[in-house]
């Protein structure tokens, strides 16, 4: 019997893994699911008789050795920085790999022992990168079989809450790690190409530009620049795009209301607070405010981030209840984002009932010869996840994983080296399977908007 084994087992391999089990017996294969807590493990085999769960660090070098050599395809859910020890694992045991993060510089480098031994390991397979990429080359390669050039493309994402579920002024809930959210692009300008011009968008302003998007049924949304646009140019074949952009989206009128914790400093995450730990909430915020003798913390916070009286984004900073006297930090020497995560935890989970959604949207515009008019496609896919365990960002992170890793199983992928899933024979029969999800893309074509 074939094994495939899962190695990390947290909130977004629930849906990978039950569908792994799924289709284990059909297909008569094994899975194993190893992680730090058994008991979660054990959770997600749920006594599946084709299941087996194990309690695994990854500094277990044996053992992490010994499941990898018993596997055929191992899955990595781990963070992105621990991949490389599996991979590495994988190359000299001779073992394919999937994982759902991007190809670091680190995993680039075993391209060619990977190749040399006939090993798929396919990377950026989950939802952003992932469903991203697949939705978009499928477009992309229709375009140029009838004879188009693709010059524009913009493609946006977010990780949002149900509108059945959607009930805080935010119109936000924490539906993946809550970290990447609160430092969300920091580490450099964001960079994109507009009609042939370079554009860079430093920290500081990048939630002051927005773009509006409608989505049929859902409304409307606002999207930031994502870090680096750029780095897709190349994979998609787009050098001779004039406009590329990439952004996250979100409910309108958070961006706005995020830039002042911004520039508050609130969302700094390079020193640390004294004494953090015996802080309230209210004098947290207070250290970022000036001194006056008599001016309230509230007052200070208006007159700083020029919050009128009747400005409604003011409810939205009393909603997270910054200004609470009795509410402690109880974080030791943290820094100003890691505090500011705590309080927004408390506030933006999902609750056990709660639904969250995902959003995507690709803008694709082309000409054809002989006509310089430019056409465009809009292509917009919307998933709803059921509860707060079985998410929409499990499914959309977790589905397109487990299918790759199975048609790699069967020996439908089967093109080595260390990819994404840019290639028709990888995202093909995944979108196609992905449907019998309700994860479906809906394209149209609509007039040329020009842009971001």
């Amino acid at each position: 019997m074939k094994k495939i084994t899962v190695i990390g087992a947290g909130r977004s391999s629930s849906s990978l893994i039950q569908y792994l089990l799924d289709h284990s017996v059909e297909n008569d294969y094994h899975v194993v699911v190893a992680d730090q807590s058994l008991e979660t493990a054990q959770k997600k085999i749920n006594n599946h008789p084709n299941g087996k769960a194990l309690q695994f660090s990854l500094d277990q070098t044996e053992l992490r050795k010994q499941l990898v050599q018993e596997s055929d395809v191992v899955i990595s859910m781990l963070p992105a920085f621990l991949h490389i020890e599996l991979a590495k694992d994988c190359v000299a045991l001779g073992k394919h790999l999937v994982t759902a993060s991007y190809i670091s510089a680190e995993m680039k480098a075993l391209n060619e022992e990977v190749v040399t031994k006939g090993l798929v390991f396919m990377n950026e397979c989950g939802l952003d990168p992932g469903i991203d990429h697949m939705s978009a080359m499928k477009v992309l390669n229709e375009i140029r079989e009838k004879g188009g050039n693709p010059v524009h493309f913009e493609s946006f994402c977010g990780g949002l809450v149900a509108p059945e579920s959607d009930n805080n002024v935010w119109n936000y809930k924490f539906s993946w790690n809550p970290r990447n959210v609160v430092v969300a692009g920091q580490g450099g300008a964001a960079k994109f190409l507009q009609q042939g011009t370079y554009k860079y968008i430093p920290y500081q302003r990048v939630f002051k530009r927005t773009e509006f998007l409608e989505v049929d049924g859902y409304g409307r949304f606002e999207a930031y620049a994502n870090r680096d646009s750029l780095s897709y140019r190349d994979a998609y074949g787009l050098q001779k795009a004039h406009t590329i952009y990439r952004g996250t989206m979100r409910r309108v009128g958070y961006s706005r209301a995020w830039n002042m914790l911004v520039q508050l400093g609130v969302t700094d995450d390079t020193y640390t607070i004294e004494d953090s730990e015996h802080m309230t909430y209210r004098e947290f915020i207070n250290s970022f405010l000036y001194y006056h003798a008599t001016d309230s913390v509230e007052v200070k916070f208006r007159l700083t981030l020029n919050i009128e009286q009747d400005d409604t984004v003011w409810d939205k900073f009393v909603e997270l209840d910054l200004f609470n006297d009795q509410k402690m930090v109880g974080l030791k020497n943290a820094t100003p984002a890691q505090i500011l995560e705590k309080i927004l935890s408390e506030k933006w989970q999902l609750q056990p009932e709660d639904k969250d959604m995902i959003v995507m949207y690709h803008k694709f515009g082309y000409t054809m010869p002989g006509n310089e008019e430019t056409q465009q496609i809009d292509s917009t896919m919307v998933c709803i996840g059921d509860d707060s365990e079985h998410t929409a960002m499990a499914k959309t992170v977790g589905l397109p994983v487990a299918i790759v890793a199975l048609q790699i199983l069967n020996e439908k992928i089967t093109t080595p080296g260390v990819q994404m899933p840019i290639k028709k024979e990888v995202y093909e029969p995944v979108l196609k399977e992905l449907e019998t999800f309700g994860i479906i893309f809906n394209e149209k074509e609509v007039p040329y908007d020009g842009g971001v």
